[in-house]
């Protein structure tokens, strides 16, 4: 079963390049690597073009920001593998785990794996108070409109059969894509699992993206792709 990683990236100039030796080494025997740089500033998109494209399958450049659903959105377009995981640059997440999501795929259980960092006896680095309570909130406001009983609606390790990712068409730009997603795939009414992963949070300092502005978007995301579709 084929493999396709879909790595978003803006302004990843310090981890590029190890999360990119990271998936390689990822204990799946075949697998594809599209990296999508969403107009970088900072010299990311030098070290992808003099470093990175000969390691990977794909780069694939914006020329103008649009933000991280647009970035999946352009390397969703350019999978060819039987399953697809989004893996964002910034090493919160671990490429090793990416069995642990394929199984109920391979065992023909699941179409979709969420990987849930409240779940799970991995290691998980101890971060913002308020953003676990701001994502403990944003789970259960989606839930109570998709009636499915996820723990981590907005982890960004989803995991989905290509034929799911064929069925839906982003529309989110920025962060809204982890509401959009999993009110999309709850109404295709596949199985869906979940598993326990670790989680290597970062801070501001250390480069984090994610805002309180992205928070309301997210609630506007949860209304608008629950009620009005």
């Amino acid at each position: 079963m084929k493999l396709s990683i879909v790595i978003p990236c803006y302004d990843e100039v310090k981890t590029i390049r190890h999360i990119v030796d990271r998936v390689r080494q990822a204990p799946v025997a075949d697998k594809e690597i599209i990296i999508v740089d969403d107009c970088s500033k900072d010299g990311t998109r030098e070290v992808l073009r003099n470093e990175i494209i000969p390691l990977v399958d794909k780069v694939l450049f914006h020329e103008v920001n649009q933000g991280k659903g647009a970035a999946v959105r352009t390397g969703f377009a350019a999978v060819t593998g039987d399953v697809v995981i989004i893996q964002d640059a910034d090493l919160e997440y671990d490429p090793d785990e990416y069995p642990l999501l394929m199984k109920p795929i391979i065992d023909g259980k699941a179409d979709v794996v969420f990987g849930s960092r409240f779940t799970g006896g991995g290691p998980h680095r101890v971060v913002y108070f308020w953003h676990m309570i701001g994502n403990r909130f944003l789970t259960l406001l989606s839930n109570m409109f998709t009636n499915i009983n996820l723990t981590d609606m907005e982890s960004c390790f989803k995991m989905f059969r290509r034929e799911v990712v064929e069925k839906i068409r982003i529309e989110e730009n920025r962060f809204g894509i982890e509401p959009e997603l999993t009110a999309k795939v709850a109404r295709l009414r596949v199985p869906i699992y979940e598993v326990g992963i670790s989680y290597y949070g970062r801070t501001y300092e250390e480069g984090k993206k994610i805002s309180w502005k992205d928070g309301f978007r997210a609630i506007y995301a949860i209304l608008k792709y629950n009620l009005f579709r």
